[in-house]
C-alpha cells in the first residue's frame, strides 16, 4: 500500500466554482475576492484583510505595512518554515533567531530578552503545526521592549487561543493558503489588522501605490500583490467546507493516537495551553529512542512517505554567513534530529492509516 505524505483535497463544487468565473467573465480579483475575504473576517474577528500571492508575500507585506526595513532586527523562532526568515530578509532587515520549546516547538519567549538591540523592531511568532503559540507571553514581551507583532498563522487558519483566533493578536496576522494548508486556492496568502492606518498602508502596497485600480496616478510606491478570482472562488467552496475538513483531521489524528499512544519511544507533541479548537496541520511524532532516521527509512521501504521536522534556520546555508551558536538552539536541533511527520490530509482513509500503524508497531515490536 502506498501512503502519500499529503493529497490535497478538491473535488466537483471547487471545479464548478471555477467554471463560474468563467460564465461571469471575470478572472481577475474581483467579486469572488470581496465574498471570500468577507467571510474570513468573519471567522478570524479581524476588522480588516487584504490578500496576497502566497503566504511569503503576506509576511513581507505585513513587516512592510509596520515599516521594517534595512538596518532593523526582527525575532523569529528558529523552528520554523523558511519563509517566516526570508521575508524578514526581502524587507532588507535581518532575522534573528530564537529557540523554541521542546514540547511542541513553540517560540521560548524565555530566551528572546538575550536577543534585544536597539535595532529590535518586532517579534514573529509562529503558530506551528495547527496550534497557537503561547500569545500572552509573546505579546507580554513584545510590550515590555516596544516591539510590534507580525504572526505567522500560515498553518492555523480557523485556530483559536483562549477563543481569540489565531494572527488577531498583533499588528499584523498573515495566512497561507497553500496545497498543504487547512484550507487551500493552491497559492495564496492573506493578511489581518485591526489598525485601520496599517490597513491603508497594505492597500496601498499590494495595488501599485494607489486604491483605485483603474487610475493611472500612483500617489505611493507600491507593487501587485493581488489574487485572481479563479483561485478565491476555489477558497470560497474550501471555507464552507472547513467544517468537514477539521472533523477530517482531527479523525486522522485521532485514529494515530489510538495506535500509537502505547509506544514508550514515541511520543506526540504536545498541545500548547489555551489552543481550541487545535487543527491538526501535521500529525508530529517525536522519537524518543534516538531512532528517528531509521523508522522514516523503515517506512519508506514499505512505500509510506514520511516527512522530517524543519531544519533549523540557523543551520540554513542561506544564513550561514550569522555564524550562529549551535549550542543556543537545543530546541529546534531536538525537533529536526527526532520529529517524524506521519502522512495526514483530508482524504486519507482508515486502512492507510491504519496500515502506516502497523509499519511504525513492527518496527519497534
Amino acid at each position: 500500500m502506498k501512503v502519500p505524505q499529503f493529497q490535497p483535497s478538491l473535488g466537483e463544487r471547487e471545479y464548478a466554482a471555477i467554471k463560474d468565473c468563467f460564465d461571469q467573465n471575470w478572472i481577475t480579483e474581483g467579486p469572488k475576492a470581496k465574498e471570500f475575504m468577507g467571510k474570513l473576517l468573519t471567522l478570524t474577528g479581524a476588522k480588516y484583510g487584504v490578500f496576497a500571492p502566497n503566504g511569503t508575500l503576506a509576511l513581507y507585506l505585513g513587516l512592510k505595512a509596520i515599516d521594517i526595513g534595512p538596518g532593523d532586527e526582527v525575532i523569529v523562532p528558529d523552528f520554523t518554515f523558511y519563509a517566516t526568515a526570508s521575508s524578514v530578509a526581502m524587507t532588507g532587515a535581518t532575522p534573528i533567531f530564537a529557540d523554541v520549546n521542546k514540547e511542541n516547538f513553540q517560540i521560548d519567549v524565555s530566551k528572546c530578552k538575550e536577543l534585544i538591540t536597539p535595532r529590535t523592531k518586532a517579534i514573529m511568532p509562529v503558530d506551528i503545526y495547527g496550534m497557537s503559540a503561547n500569545m500572552d507571553e509573546v505579546v507580554s514581551f513584545a510590550k515590555e521592549h516596544g516591539l510590534k507583532i507580525v504572526e505567522d498563522a500560515a498553518q492555523a487558519l480557523g485556530v483559536k487561543y483562549k477563543g481569540v483566533h489565531a494572527g488577531t493578536r498583533g499588528e499584523i496576522g498573515c495566512f497561507s493558503f497553500f496545497a498543504d494548508k487547512t484550507i487551500t486556492t493552491g497559492e495564496g496568502g492573506m493578511i489581518v489588522t485591526n489598525d485601520s492606518k496599517l490597513y491603508d498602508k497594505l492597500l496601498y502596497l499590494r495595488n501599485q501605490g494607489r486604491i483605485d485600480r483603474g487610475s493611472f496616478i500612483h500617489p505611493q510606491i507600491g507593487y501587485n500583490f493581488r489574487m485572481t478570482d479563479i483561485q478565491l472562488a476555489i477558497g470560497i467552496v474550501q471555507l464552507e467546507r472547513l467544517p468537514e475538513i477539521v472533523s477530517k483531521k482531527k479523525a486522522i489524528y485521532d485514529r494515530y493516537i489510538g495506535h500509537l499512544r502505547n509506544i514508550d519511544a514515541l511520543r506526540f507533541i504536545k498541545v500548547e495551553e489555551g489552543t481550541d479548537p487545535y487543527i491538526p496541520f501535521r500529525v508530529a511524532i517525536i522519537d524518543r529512542s534516538g531512532r528517528a532516521q531509521k523508522l522514516m527509512e523503515h517506512m519508506k521501504k514499505n512505500e509510506i512517505e514520511t516527512r522530517t521536522f524543519f531544519y533549523p534556520m540557523h543551520l540554513q546555508p542561506a544564513f550561514k554567513h550569522m555564524n550562529w551558536d549551535d549550542s543556543k538552539f537545543e530546541g529546534s536541533n531536538y525537533g529536526y534530529n527526532n520529529g517524524i511527520c506521519l502522512p495526514s490530509f483530508v482524504d486519507l482513509k482508515e486502512e492507510q492509516v491504519d496500515y502506516v500503524c502497523d509499519v511504525i508497531k513492527k518496527f519497534y515490536s
